[in-house]
């Protein structure tokens, strides 16, 4: 019966050494798991609302290097009100410029969007959107 009982307590003790053997290794490998190094780059897009095309709209581009490269866009208001064909113009252009970006391996990381009034009545003020953009580095070799 003892070494029956031996036995019992033996196994068991060998399948918890074995359990916190495989837990340590298993937390030590995620642990040692590295994130690739990435280069970010960023698009703004800033739309003005002031009617009549009296405001300026761009969209900046940002490259991993701090370089910029600017790009018009069209106003969202007119003399009339909300221009939807300057919108669709935008969206356009916007769309295609991410893509190419995309199609480079570069991924949409975070998309944050602002917007500011000019006064209280509400005219005038823009609309901007800051797109985070981020790929693996490429490792140089020898």
């Amino acid at each position: 019966m003892r070494i029956a009982l031996r036995k019992k307590i033996t196994m068991k003790k060998a399948i918890f050494i074995a359990l916190f053997l495989f837990s340590g290794i298993a937390l030590w490998a995620q642990d040692n798991k590295t994130e690739p190094a990435k280069e970010f780059m960023q698009i703004n897009t800033v739309e003005s609302v002031i009617a009549g095309g009296l405001g300026r709209s761009k969209m900046i581009i940002t490259n991993p290097d701090g370089s910029q490269k600017e790009s018009d866009l069209e106003n969202l208001f007119s003399m009339t009100g909300i221009n939807f064909k300057n919108i669709r113009k935008n969206e356009d252009g916007l769309i295609k410029t991410l893509k190419s970006y995309t199609d480079e391996g570069w991924k949409l990381e975070q998309v944050t969007s602002l917007t500011l009034s000019q006064n209280d009545s509400g005219a005038g003020g823009i609309f901007m959107t800051r797109y985070l953009l981020s790929r693996p580095v490429e490792k140089k070799g020898f």
